[in-house]
């Protein structure tokens, strides 16, 4: 399984996109500092996430997400 995933920044209040094969190492480095991306936004809170069954179908998943619709997607969802 594949996840694509959205973190808020309870510091910032952004989101953030990604995806992963594994989201509870994933999850712990974005917490713990390591993803350059989020490392000054934390603490980060996972949001919202999807299981798809491969990983080209998560990454076009996580593209969407940051597309316009995709962001209405997800405030509509959230």
């Amino acid at each position: 399984m594949h996840y694509t995933y959205v973190l808020k920044s309870t510091n910032d209040g952004n989101l953030y996109v990604g995806c992963t094969s594994n989201m509870d190492d994933r999850f712990k480095n974005h917490q713990e500092g390591r993803v350059f991306a989020t490392k000054n936004r934390r603490p980060l809170v996972l949001i919202y996430y999807e299981a798809c069954l491969d990983k080209v179908k998560a990454f076009k998943r996580e593209k969407y997400f940051k597309t316009g619709f995709g962001r209405r997607f997800l405030k509509d969802r959230i």
